[in-house]
């Protein structure tokens, strides 16, 4: 089986997707706009890797605008890229960029993933964006999405069944484990494992944490915000005003290699994300594998991997009271920590296993052939 990818490179999820595919015997091709970084893919040399070699700054730029030059330019490429490769199935991750590319390419059988944001903004910009997702939907021979929640959002465009293909967790890599906590064993670390984006609402949880620390003074906690993005400087700036810069630790940008570590470093894991775009949760799930207990907002696929009480906390969005109400009950609460995070991991194990997710996904390819 030879599948060819349409995708960024440099994406974790499709170099999880690609490499594991890989290991199960397929044979796997992964074309993108921007020139690969061959070094994430040094460890093995069985995926085929092809671009239209633009730069990334170059797509950036372009990215705002709906007909991109560089995706039509791209399009050449990508007819000689499948006469080279010959695949079977050509897999678009998604919908809107790659998503039309792919369409235009006029390859079948032709697979379109949903991630995100490309369903649940891009149509919503305009009439000729929501006209664009729907060519592209029509173009598809199988859609895939990762929540149910998604697919629902999906099916306002389109009258065709939609799979669901999860993102899983690694249970080998994020498991709960000992580790040197970066505060000190005498701690409540609460925190979060995300990109820093306006998206992910960690201006709330800075709030929230600030109110349960005037409420119960005397129980040492701490705040942990582990990654990095465009709001860093706004979110330090934040807990220098709000005096909290002495008990917050900002990681910065950590290696995927080191990530499981800090999860384990959490005793309260906080994902206040503010917009449905939030399809799914990765992160949410890696602490929850490693039994830590989840605080996450009402919106989009957080509530499809989390269940309320049992879990994790489920809180209304944009709400740091609501938000600081759930974190003290779970202080005050040791035991109750401990339970969520068993439950949390035993869910995990029974339902987003990475290595049941891939071979899902490949039963999805075999309709095809």
């Amino acid at each position: 089986m030879k599948i060819l990818l349409l995708s960024d490179s440099d994406s974790p999820h499709t170099i999880r997707w690609a490499k594991s595919l890989s290991n199960k015997g397929i044979e796997i091709g992964i074309f993108s706009i921007h020139k690969p970084n061959i070094q994430l893919y040094s460890d093995t040399n069985q995926i085929k890797l092809f671009s239209s070699n633009v730069q990334r700054e170059i797509q950036g730029k372009k990215e705002a605008s709906l007909i991109k030059l560089v995706y039509f330019k791209a399009i050449g490429k990508l007819r000689k890229t499948i006469k080279l490769f010959k695949p079977d199935i050509v897999h678009a991750h998604y919908i809107s960029s790659y998503g039309l590319l792919g369409s235009l390419a006029r390859f079948h059988p032709y697979i379109i993933s949903v991630w995100g944001s490309d369903i649940y903004n891009f149509p919503k910009k305009s009439f000729l964006h929501l006209l664009l997702i729907k060519y592209n939907l029509r173009r598809a021979d199988l859609i895939l999405s990762t929540s149910n929640i998604m697919a629902v959002e999906t099916k306002k465009y389109t009258k065709k069944e939609i799979g669901i293909t999860p993102f899983g967790i690694q249970l080998n890599k994020f498991y709960p484990q000992e580790v040197t906590n970066v505060f000190g064993s005498e701690n409540i670390v609460i925190g979060t494992v995300k990109t820093l984006e306006k998206k992910y609402g960690i201006e709330y949880l800075i709030r929230a944490f600030k109110a349960v620390k005037n409420k119960i003074p005397d129980i040492p906690i701490k705040l942990l915000i582990v990654g990095r993005g465009s709001l860093t400087d706004k979110l330090k700036n934040l807990t220098i005003k709000l005096g909290l810069i002495e008990h917050t630790i900002f990681t910065g940008y950590v290696n995927s290699e080191m990530i499981e570590k800090y999860h384990n470093m959490l005793d309260i894991a906080v994902y206040p994300s503010i917009e449905d775009s939030e399809s799914f949760g990765v992160s949410v799930l890696e602490s929850s594998a490693c039994e830590k207990p989840v605080i996450v907002s009402d919106v989009g696929g957080l509530t499809e991997i989390v269940t309320d009480g049992i879990t994790g906390i489920i809180v209304e969005p944009k709400n740091p009271s609501y938000l600081a109400v759930a974190i003290e009950k779970l202080i005050l609460d040791p035991r109750l920590r401990i339970e969520m995070g068993k439950k949390g991991r035993e869910r995990v194990i029974n339902d987003y296993d990475w290595d049941k997710c891939v071979l899902l996904m490949i039963e999805f390819y075999k309709k095809f052939l």
